[in-house]
């Protein structure tokens, strides 16, 4: 197996300080912007930061974030988790990616996604009856884009361009860049025709369940004679120095956010139980570094993936909580998880 590659993902959910306080959305940004540093000096490889535009996530614009944390860091790698391209200008993306790549040396990632929230439609004056056209021809013109040559091109939703040259270039000449799916399986066969490395979201239930899409993605890369990368994956988790505490104190803020996303869904109010359930066979990785470094290694070698992403924030959990969570997922659960696959 090449050299595994392990991230943090946030979507700067708001925490709260200490005394229970929600911070403001401006001191949840900086407070990503410490925990990336700390990531940073810990050799975690990648952060990821995802776009959401709802009142309790502090992220809208993740390359914004991204550059601030660029001039404060030195190696980890920096990514969007993800970028809504169906809501965005593929022109945009690419050139503000390839301003934190210069601001960075190298170090921009981005991954593209449909996005499981759809704010960011009408806000930006798109139909959500256009949900697959929109993705669908503004992937295609950003593989064109990612050539760094001039680009003709044509949609049905965007003005087309014709031998349009785009700036800034990236010295490598190339942005890296991957594409999240959620579940479907025509986006893992559109990954795999344009060549991108695949990123799975995998959020509850078994992740032996994501075997076949893994497996989809390299028969279809096949197909297409494109490249089939290692594939990553991103599940929510949370680490503190026992079981127990890294249970209760993500459990509460946990139910808060999973209920407000589940009333907007129809889904039923989550139950203690149904949540002990996920984190002991499901997608939750939470516990002690012991445990959650077992759980991820028990994962990774069943989907026989690249890179893992834990999805650190999910809710209010206290500043000192997560600063805690992000020093224990670097200084102790990487080198457990590398261990075990290496022994």
């Amino acid at each position: 197996m090449s050299e595994l590659v392990f991230g943090l993902d946030t979507f700067g959910d708001v925490p709260e300080d200490d005394s229970g306080r929600p911070l403001s959305h401006a001191a949840a940004i900086r407070q990503v912007l410490d925990e990336a540093v700390l990531a940073d000096e810990i050799g975690v490889d990648v952060i990821a930061l995802g776009e959401h535009h709802r009142p309790e996530y502090s992220v809208s614009t993740p390359e914004t974030v991204l550059a601030g944390i660029a001039t404060r860091t030195s190696r980890i790698r920096l990514a969007s988790g993800v970028t809504v391209l169906s809501s965005d200008d593929p022109v945009r993306v690419f050139q503000r990616f390839a301003t934190v790549d210069a601001l960075s040396h190298g170090r921009a990632e981005v991954i593209l996604g449909r996005g499981s929230f759809t704010e960011s439609f009408p806000l930006f004056g798109y139909d959500l009856s256009d949900y697959d056209v929109l993705f669908e021809e503004k992937i295609e013109l950003f593989a064109k884009l990612l050539e760094e040559k001039p680009v003709t091109w044509s949609g049905t939703k965007r003005a087309p361009l014709t031998d349009a040259d785009v700036f800034p270039k990236t010295e490598s000449g190339r942005l890296s860049t991957w594409v999240g799916v959620g579940g479907s399986p025509q986006s893992v066969v559109r990954t795999a025709r344009y060549g991108f490395p695949l990123m799975l979201a995998i959020i509850g239930g078994s992740p032996e369940r994501f075997a076949p899409y893994v497996e989809l993605y390299r028969r279809a890369a096949a197909q297409f004679g494109t490249t089939a990368y290692p594939v990553g994956m991103h599940s929510p988790g949370f680490v503190a120095d026992t079981d127990e505490e890294a249970r209760e104190v993500f459990w509460p803020h946990y139910r808060v956010m999973r209920n407000r996303i589940g009333a907007l869904r129809g889904w039923p109010p989550i139950r203690r139980e149904e949540f002990d359930a996920e984190v002991a066979h499901g997608s939750l990785y939470i516990g002690s570094p012991e445990t959650v470094a077992r759980r991820m290694a028990d994962a990774i070698r069943s989907l026989g993936v690249g890179r893992f992403d834990l999805i650190y924030t999910a809710g209010a959990q206290p500043v000192s909580a997560r600063m805690r969570a992000v020093e224990l997922y670097g200084t102790r659960v990487v080198p457990l998880v590398r261990d075990m696959l290496a022994g």
